[in-house]
């Protein structure tokens, strides 16, 4: 049948059904059938089929009707809190199955930003080094798909660099990042299983920040161009996606998440902010039943090197000082006793006013030791 074809005859379905969502022509669905495959890479559990997923699907539809108002609060959408933007910008997995990769890092970066508090904090981990280092140890590759708690248990066991040190290139790269790269990971403290658990995906969400989620993908969802997202036309042979879920909305009924199809699929009005998100319906696809983890914190310990000190703060109390570091945020300054705060500042102090960088080891957020470049 015919792409044009097609696309009326879901148009039309959608015309009756009085659908919630808009079909149309985007930067995907007029792939071939291998490229749309690529664009996925979820593998379902064992033992598990698609109708296991859209079975477990209906209960939690079920489940959060009748839970709608109660718990977390109703609405959530941490691209605008109070006008602050938390999410980081989208990206595209191209032409490689990576999208666990995506889903996984989309949902990192946005739980630093909540965590630190800091809309504007610069962060930007590899999607490479997850995908192409710590998932191809784990046997996969741009053909194979993965799954996120594997993804995450290399994060907190490994730690994960950023996008500098190995930026991203669709096609099964070869494991080189660049040097230095040890010294800019990012660990986890851990992750948290919240699969099949609908108002904890919300509860994690409103209090903690995004989740990686993963979802069936039909062949009507690469038409999608705004609204809130119902499968209409069963597909022969779905695959799965794994995206990043950044709020929800208990009014419309809908989880709101982060693709990475690029900025440009989706919502195809200008100025949309769905341009690269979508919503999704409650229940919809195995969104809340495949895989849902969250991680439970970014941990604050480690080696920061090379930075530069761009602002001090400190106020009238005892060894209670502050220190901006360039692409990281506010540290505070060890307050162990007054001879290692007041030299731990005096460094600090020293390298802003000699715009010189400085390695400096954090503990728990802490800077407990300072070197000057």
């Amino acid at each position: 049948m015919a792409e044009e074809t097609t696309l009326a005859a879901l148009q039309e379905t959608l015309r009756q059904t009085g659908s919630p969502w808009t079909a149309g022509v985007t930067s995907v669905s007029e792939l071939s059938p291998a490229e749309k495959r690529r664009l996925l890479g979820v593998r379902l559990p064992p033992g598990m089929t698609v109708a296991d997923l859209e079975r477990e699907s209906e209960r939690n539809r079920s489940l959060m009707m009748s839970t709608r108002g109660a718990g977390a609060a109703a609405a959530v959408d941490w691209r605008n809190v109070n006008g602050a933007n938390y999410i980081t910008p989208v990206k595209h997995q191209g032409n490689c199955g990576s999208c666990v990769a995506f889903g996984t890092v989309a949902a990192l970066e946005g739980r630093m930003r909540v965590q630190r508090g800091d809309p504007n904090l610069a962060v930007d981990l590899s999607e490479a080094q997850l995908f192409y280092c710590y998932g191809k140890s784990d046997g996969t590759n741009c053909d194979s798909g993965w799954m996120p708690e594997p993804a995450l248990k290399f994060v907190r066991d490994k730690g994960l660099t950023d996008e500098a040190h190995f930026p991203y290139t669709a096609g099964d790269q070869a494991c080189s990042p660049s040097a230095g790269w040890e010294g800019s990971l990012t660990f986890i403290q851990d992750y948290t299983n919240l699969t099949n658990n609908p108002n904890a995906i919300k509860e994690f969400i409103a209090n903690s920040g995004p989740v990686t989620a993963c979802f069936i993908v039909y062949d009507d969802f690469f038409h999608y161009v705004g609204g809130i997202y119902k499968n209409i036309v069963k597909s022969k042979d779905p695959s799965g996606h794994c995206v990043s879920l950044v709020g929800y909305n208990d009014g419309d009924g809908c989880w709101i998440a982060k693709n990475s199809w690029g900025p440009n699929w989706g919502e195809a009005r200008p100025n949309s902010t769905e341009r690269g998100f979508f919503r999704i319906a409650y229940g919809e696809c195995g969104i809340e039943s495949w895989a849902v983890y969250g991680a439970t914190a970014i941990v604050e310990t480690g080696w920061l090197n090379n930075k530069r000190v761009v602002g001090l703060w400190t106020v009238n109390q005892d060894r209670n000082a502050w220190a901006y570091l360039d692409g990281v945020g506010w540290r505070r300054v060890a307050y162990d006793n007054d001879n290692i705060f007041v030299d731990v500042l005096t460094q600090l102090a020293t390298a802003k006013s000699g715009s010189r960088p400085v390695n400096v080891y954090q503990d728990g957020g802490v800077i407990k030791q300072v070197y000057v470049f």
